[in-house]
């Protein structure tokens, strides 16, 4: 089974759980935490040896969340760890937080521009963005800034790319200028 199909459906199981419970904001907070504290290299290291043993992972689940997850947080990685499934938890985890995203109606919305745009820029660009059929009832804009684009922007939403900088029409033009044969007149 490929792993985007077992994030899937571990993440939408807990989703759905914590829907059911009404435990749902607590949920997502303790996806959010585990996703941060996964960036440490030697618990992440830990989640995916096959040479540690699950009752190992499962006390060092306890003492670094036990305390600070829900139940059913914790219930679910047990579970999780008892199916041999632990090298995934960083997938189920993105993966919870997109379907929790679609679930609320939010959009994440990326604009890479050359320069940093101030707020009354951005809280225009949100209004459009929700008034257009591309996004859900709310927008989440993360921007970027990079100077290579040399002006316009990229606006990423989803798996769609709009691409309006300068550098990239600049290559379009470049590409279109050595497709033509031209002749030389002396």
């Amino acid at each position: 089974m490929s792993v985007n199909r077992i994030a899937t459906r571990y993440a939408k199981s807990l989703l759905d759980l914590a829907v059911d419970q009404q435990v749902l904001d607590a949920v997502k907070g303790d996806v959010e935490l585990f996703a941060r504290m996964i960036e440490n290299r030697d618990l992440y290291l830990l989640l995916k040896s096959p040479i540690i043993n699950a009752t190992k992972k499962e006390s060092v689940f306890k003492v670094l969340f036990g305390d600070r997850f829900n139940k059913l947080t914790m219930a679910f990685f047990n579970i999780v760890l008892k199916k041999g499934r632990e090298m995934y938890l960083p997938e189920i985890g993105k993966e919870f937080m997109a379907q929790y995203k679609q679930l609320i109606g939010l959009t994440t919305v990326t604009i890479v521009t050359a320069t940093p745009m101030d707020a009354g820029n951005l809280a225009q660009i949100k209004s459009k963005l929700m008034s257009s059929n591309e996004t859900a009832k709310d927008v989440e804009l993360l921007t970027k800034v990079d100077a290579n684009i040399i002006g316009g922007f990229v606006l990423e939403i989803g798996d769609k790319l709009f691409d309006n900088s300068i550098a990239h029409k600049l290559k379009q033009i470049r590409k279109s200028l050595s497709n033509k044969d031209f002749v030389k007149t002396i």
